[in-house]
């Protein structure tokens, strides 16, 4: 698994930072869906903070091992395809720090 952004989470629950890959460097947004409505709907929309257009989306999830929430994301640009990942803590004890991991196809 590639840690492929580091993200610092916000005080209205949303979170900023950097994708990077071997070919894009952007920053990121991952905010909180205040439109949802239906259950199918994202909890939360992925942007850019450089140009405001919308890259994918996040849903909370529950670990099926542990019972933890967590949030998974699908992007999805030209320069990347499609491509998932989740958001985890990053490595220390600093929970404002957070890490988009990217999940590679089976």
């Amino acid at each position: 698994m590639a840690t492929i952004a580091n993200l610092t989470v916000k005080a209205d629950g949303s979170f900023e930072g950097t994708l990077a890959t071997l070919s894009v460097t952007a920053p990121i947004a991952i905010i909180p869906n205040g439109r949802k409505v239906k259950d199918s709907e994202p909890d939360y929309r992925v942007v850019s903070r450089k140009n405001g257009f919308e890259l994918g989306a996040g849903w909370v999830r529950t670990a099926q091992t542990t019972g933890a929430e967590y949030v998974s994301v699908s992007l999805s640009a030209p320069e990347l395809g499609t491509i998932y990942c989740n958001i985890a803590n990053a490595p220390g004890d600093d929970l404002s720090k957070k890490v988009l991991i990217w999940n590679p196809p089976s």
